[in-house]
């Protein structure tokens, strides 16, 4: 392992789905604070991807490195130990519960000595911290206690969503389709967002179908074709012509 070693990286990771090649022998990496874009049609293999870099799908062949080393993620659960978080399409947020809540979602704290034992939560403590977190990302959320997240905004929950994933991920946050089905002004609110992850130093993946985006937050963009990695460019030697 060096220090200059990527955040994370895949050699030739392939997966089959029956008769269906999804991944076929791809290979890429992410620089520290680096945000790396993957793009391509539909069925191109972009999610299938990186749920085998975020342990929710495993590979049929290929490694994954951490730091430089050869890691398994069999489960989103070992990928998160090693400081990798992926948020999904579906945000994974309890639409019942309040913001606080979903921040800390079975990681929750419990009070010190007999009453921890007994499994009472920290509540306060928790407050604190989700609202220093989100202050810290400038995510304002009128109310972060007692509020269902169902009541907020698509951009205040996709914001929530990503403040959840960042708020646990020490190295990388994997970020599919953040933007969909959200306004302009949504949308822009999130891309800022993580424009300020990759300021704290966090690497970012992301996967978009819309192209503008890509261009304006990627360092680098990755494009797939029914399952193989077919072009690798920094993002401002590309045009969104160029790409489509």
């Amino acid at each position: 392992m060096t220090s200059d070693a990527p955040i994370l990286e895949v050699r030739g990771l392939s997966k089959r789905f029956g008769q269906i090649t999804a991944v076929d022998d791809v290979s890429l990496s992410i620089g520290r604070g680096e945000v790396l874009a993957i793009v391509g049609d539909n069925g191109a293999g972009k999610t299938t991807l990186v749920k085998m870099m975020a342990g929710a799908v495993r590979p049929d062949s290929g490694q994954v490195l951490v730091d430089g080393r050869a890691v398994r993620m069999r489960s989103p659960l070992e990928a998160r130990r090693f400081g990798v978080e992926m948020l999904y399409q579906d945000l994974a947020l309890l639409p019942n519960l309040d913001v606080t809540t979903n921040l800390f979602l079975g990681r929750e704290y419990v009070l010190p000595g007999p009453l921890g034992v007994l499994g009472f939560i920290a509540r306060r403590r928790m407050r604190r911290e989700a609202h220093s977190h989100l202050s810290d990302l400038r995510i304002n959320i009128p109310r972060l206690w007692g509020t269902p997240v169902a009541s907020l905004s698509g951009g205040q929950r996709q914001s929530v969503a990503i403040a959840k994933a960042m708020m646990w991920a020490s190295k990388l946050v994997i970020m599919d389709e953040p933007t969909a089905a959200l306004g302009v002004a949504q949308s822009q609110a999130v891309l800022d967002l993580v424009k300020r992850v990759r300021e704290r130093g966090t690497s970012v993946v992301i996967i978009s179908h819309i192209l503008p985006h890509v261009l304006d937050i990627a360092d680098r963009v990755v494009v797939l074709r029914h399952g193989q990695k077919v072009a690798e460019a920094a993002a401002s030697d590309l045009s969104q012509d160029r790409l489509i």
